[in-house]
């Protein structure tokens, strides 16, 4: 088990979580060391994976997943401990990774408790590990399951606002989301052997054997969308994020839009659309309209508010529902756009959060109308919230404009009415980005000074600098260099494009 690789990225944040379970309470240095030392071992983990992949497939090493393993765990139920990635799954550890990496730097001076904080915060990065290296239902179920349970203490204790209340809507919100893919899954366990065969929450086994009966299919897609689609912010499930974001602490905020929220859709395209093509093929309608509202939806909501926390998770909503909403087109082009925009919005969402909390940290507000001027008095952190925006309205040469791109071009292949309807209504949504981002930048950063305490204020320190630097690099070179990308993950679609086309 331990000889292989993917096994790592679960043993190494429960080695964090050993290592901190031994520092003291009040120890910063040796805190820091620990969380320091095990995210740059798990980013120097999923670049090499990166990197040894790129390398197999340059090979002609075409298997449908890679580096893959399978440990008996219960006997009875048939559940196994089985990994295996393929070029989306090594894309999403990366994109964790740095994350991780990067939120680690963002709460240096988190406070109070800051080993409890950061064992919170390594066994959220656990379960986020997890799922996306399991190819077994159920330990994807598990492992989803441990990355959600944390967030209702990282809100309620380290938060700020309506962080009780906001910590039980989400947990209450997303345990409903659960409780529906728990049922979908047991559906597709119990059909997974229409022969009689042994039952298998095995994804690929499945998958090969086409083993769901199309008389049920329709009711499990339904389960398994929504209860994934509801962590990914999909219209009408959608009302624990925004509340959620705002009272997160910054690296939790980081981690839940960046990272948490991928996990709706890596699962809707893993589970939903692969398990249960023929039902993908014939409710695709349905979850477009849901994904089509959340997209314009959250652009719209974005521009009314004034908390910076609330334009960003709104416009998560929106993003997040532009993921989904290119999967349902279920076509090549559209969903390598989706794991293109799944990258962005969690590069630059993390940007966001992170320097919102550096602001908010310095001025003790958020409302940008007690805001401005602020490019005078920190001028680093106000160029680089200007580089998160114009990422985020889809500037080209970042990854905001590969990413939307081609999941408008993928999306206008579908030649009928409907599809082109919603596709054109979906690009609205750049317009209204373009129009909300502008008004804060200009608002925030441009202009006279607001308030002249704040001339005493200071610019970004250096584990700040070092933060968003490595988020800023991520989001140019998606954005000037995304063949390698392509290359990454354009075997992966092969199966699900062949299950799809095959089930029409």
């Amino acid at each position: 088990m331990f000889g292989n690789i993917l096994i790592w990225f679960v043993i190494i944040p429960i080695l964090m979580m050993a290592g901190l379970g031994l520092c003291r309470n009040n120890g910063m240095g040796a805190i820091r060391a620990v969380m320091v030392v095990g995210s740059t071992a798990l980013l120097a983990l999923a670049i090499w994976l990166c990197v040894d992949f790129l390398g197999l497939r340059a090979a002609g090493i075409d298997d449908e997943m890679l580096y893959r393993g399978s440990w008996m765990w219960y006997a009875p139920l048939n559940i196994h401990l089985a990994v295996g990635v393929d070029g989306i799954s090594v894309l999403m550890l990366l994109l964790s990774a740095i994350i991780v990496f990067a939120g680690t730097f963002a709460s240096w001076k988190i406070n109070p408790l800051p080993k409890n904080f950061f064992l919170w915060f390594a066994l959220l990065s656990t379960g986020v590990f997890g799922f996306f290296i399991s190819i077994d239902m159920f330990t994807m179920f598990m492992f989803y399951e441990v990355a959600l349970i944390p967030m209702y203490l990282l809100i309620g204790v380290w938060g700020t606002g309506r962080k009780e209340y906001s910590a039980m809507k989400l947990t209450l919100m997303l345990m409903g989301g659960s409780a529906f893919l728990m049922l979908g899954l047991l559906g597709i366990y119990w059909h997974s052997a229409p022969e009689g065969g042994e039952l298998t929450w095995n994804i690929l086994e499945i998958a090969h054997n086409n083993a769901v009966d199309p008389t049920w299919q329709n009711l499990l897609f339904c389960f398994t969308f929504v209860g994934f689609g509801v962590l990914g912010a999909m219209f009408p499930f959608h009302t624990w994020s925004p509340d959620g974001h705002a009272c997160a602490p910054t690296a939790v905020s980081m981690l839940h839009a960046g990272v948490l929220m991928k996990l709706g859709g890596y699962g809707c395209f893993r589970i939903a659309i692969y398990l249960l093509p023929q039902a993908a093929n014939e409710l695709a309608w349905i979850f477009i309209i849901l994904t089509g509202i959340s997209v314009v939806y959250g652009a719209f909501s974005a521009c009314v508010q004034t908390d910076l926390k609330y334009i960003n998770a709104y416009s998560s909503v929106s993003h997040c529902g532009m993921v989904l909403f290119a999967l349902l087109m279920l076509n090549t082009t559209a969903m390598t756009g989706a794991i293109l925009q799944m990258l962005s919005h969690g590069l630059m969402t993390a940007l966001f959060f992170a320097l919102i909390g550096m602001i908010y940290g310095r001025t003790h507000t958020r409302d940008i109308r007690q805001m401005g001027g602020l490019m005078q008095i920190m001028p680093y952190l106000g160029v680089c919230y200007m580089i998160a925006g114009f990422a985020s309205l889809g500037l080209p040469g970042l990854s905001g404009f590969v990413a939307e791109m081609t999941i408008f071009f993928g999306a206008w292949e579908d030649v009928d009415f409907f599809h082109r309807a919603f596709v054109v209504a979906a690009t609205c949504s750049i317009v209204i980005t373009a129009v909300y981002i502008l008004r804060v930048v200009g608002k925030l950063l441009l202009g006279p000074v607001y308030d002249q305490h704040h001339l005493q204020l200071t610019d970004a320190t250096w584990f700040e600098r070092f933060s968003t630097v490595t988020l800023i690099i991520c989001i140019a070179g998606i954005g000037c260099f995304p063949n390698w990308i392509n290359e990454t993950i354009q075997h992966s679609f092969l199966p699900i494009v062949k299950a799809l086309q095959t089930a029409i």
